[in-house]
């Protein structure tokens, strides 16, 4: 099992970002995504999650109206988009595929905001 995520951003305060997950050596249907951060001296933070079986999403209250996810089955990738961008957005995002007794992680990817 493989998920490999997109490689670094950097953005400006305001702008959107989107973190891709390509995910190899399982049925994509058959495993929740979930979407984690991390900041610079913080613990992770859970940012919701995707079904990829019929795109229905759950989102953490925090970022309800500012992130997006979508889930292409034809290329087994999710895409976790992130808007309206602000310094407290920097950290390390990671994509977590899980089922029940088993989970796998993403390698993380950096988003810095800085103008």
């Amino acid at each position: 099992v493989q998920l490999v995520q997109s490689g670094a951003e950097l953005r400006n305060p305001g702008a959107s970002v989107k973190v891709s997950c390509k995910a190899s050596g399982y049925t994509f249907t058959s495993y929740y995504i979930d979407w984690v951060r991390q900041a610079p001296g913080q613990g992770l933070e859970w940012m919701g999650r995707i079904d990829p079986v019929d795109g229905h999403t759950k989102y953490a209250q925090k970022f309800q109206g500012r992130v997006t996810f979508t889930a292409d089955t034809s290329t087994t990738t999710a895409y976790v988009e992130l808007s309206s961008l602000r310094s407290e957005d920097t950290a390390v995002y990671y994509c977590y595929a899980w089922r029940v007794g088993l989970g796998y992680w993403g390698q993380g990817t950096q988003v810095t905001v800085s103008s």
